[in-house]
């Protein structure tokens, strides 16, 4: 079946929208007609190299819709279900697993080497981060889509995938924000507004967003940002003004950059706590001295996936948009047709809006 879909042909190159193949589900294969795809900075790395990613492929890995048709020996979801998809999908048996970490599992992206779909012209064609999601439809392993509880609109709900998880985990899992604490969120993208609504629904005292876009600020402050500042030189010392001269208790930081993770590890107490999600590139160097490690007692984490259990959290997820408490659509700049992806690229690395959302 020829469906449309956007092409990475090769690293460096710019996506290409075109005709593909899909085959019919296979054993343990569900085929997913996609509502919504989010446009997430994770894509723009992978087209850019500073993610690896076998090409040619169908990038995308944020996206929701409904399932079509299955394969054999699939149990869990039908056709007409409506789901998530899980672009990090845990084996259960690795040694990451056995610990509980699944979003660190060895085995989560071995299906992004495969061979999912061809081109018109019969070339292979592998699926991104698993699930190929900027496409109008997909065939993924059954492990990859999470059936989305009622409650939440199914467009918005491809959010859930990753940005949501990712700025949620960080702030409960990874943080552990606890009521009456200061956090600091730095960049104001999808994943950064996620956190700042998630710091809000843990009972956040004051929360700080800081980005380099003076356009963010009317996004932040309806996420829930009790204060925004433009990033720059002297930002650890405005968050201090702003929590009597101390700093705050957590730091998050989703840009990825040397400059703001840096400032992030400033920006936050003695004592307390600094989580980098952002994903930078090698060149990103960050030193400290070793005076300074000892003297302030922070604790500098990294976070993978928001630490997040997708099986377990996107029900909780859900939960939060039904109740109202979380609420998606604060977190979609603009919505996209399948042809305007390589456009969310270019706003993308002009650190333009929140996240654009490829409707289908």
């Amino acid at each position: 079946m020829a469906v449309r879909a956007a092409v990475l042909p090769a690293v460096g190159e710019p996506l290409e929208i075109t005709g593909i193949e899909l085959p019919e589900p296979g054993p343990g294969q569900v085929r997913v007609r996609l509502a919504a795809a989010g446009v997430c900075h994770s894509d723009l790395s992978l087209s850019d190299g500073t993610m690896s990613v076998p090409v040619p492929a169908v990038l995308g890995h944020e996206g929701a819709g409904t399932v079509v048709a299955v394969g054999p020996d699939v149990t869990g979801v039908s056709p007409g279900t409506p789901v998530v998809l899980n672009w990090a999908p845990a084996c259960g048996t690795c040694h990451a697993c056995s610990l509980g970490e699944v979003w660190l599992c060895a085995n989560a992206l071995n299906g992004a080497a495969s061979v999912y779909a061809h081109a018109a012209d019969g070339t292979p064609l592998h699926p991104g981060l698993n699930v190929a999601a900027f496409a109008e439809e997909t065939v993924v392993s059954a492990s990859c889509v999470l059936p989305l509880p009622g409650g939440a609109p199914l467009t918005d709900a491809a959010l859930l995938g990753c940005a949501v998880l990712t700025g949620y985990g960080a702030i409960h899992h990874s943080a552990g924000v606890r009521p009456g604490e200061s956090v600091a969120v730095f960049g104001a993208g999808g994943v950064g507004l996620a956190a700042i609504q998630s710091a809000r629904i843990a009972g956040a005292s004051r929360i700080v967003a800081v980005d380099v876009s003076p356009a963010k600020e009317s996004l932040a402050r309806a996420a829930g940002a009790t204060d925004f500042l433009l990033a720059g030189a002297t930002t650890p010392r405005e968050i201090r003004a702003l929590t009597g001269k101390q700093g705050v208790d957590v730091a998050v930081e989703c840009a990825g950059r040397a400059v703001s993770i840096r400032a992030a590890w400033e920006s936050t107490r003695r004592g307390g706590r600094t989580t980098v999600v952002g994903i930078g590139g090698k060149d990103q160097q960050v030193t400290f001295n070793a005076l300074e490690l000892f003297h302030w007692g922070r604790t500098l984490s990294g976070c993978v996936y928001g630490n997040s259990d997708p099986s377990r959290d996107v029900p909780l997820l859900a939960e939060h948009v039904r109740t109202g408490r979380l609420d998606l659509s604060a977190l979609v700049t603009e919505r996209i047709a399948l042809e305007d992806i390589p456009q969310a690229f270019e706003n993308m690395k002009k650190g333009k809006g929140g996240r654009a959302l490829v409707v289908f």
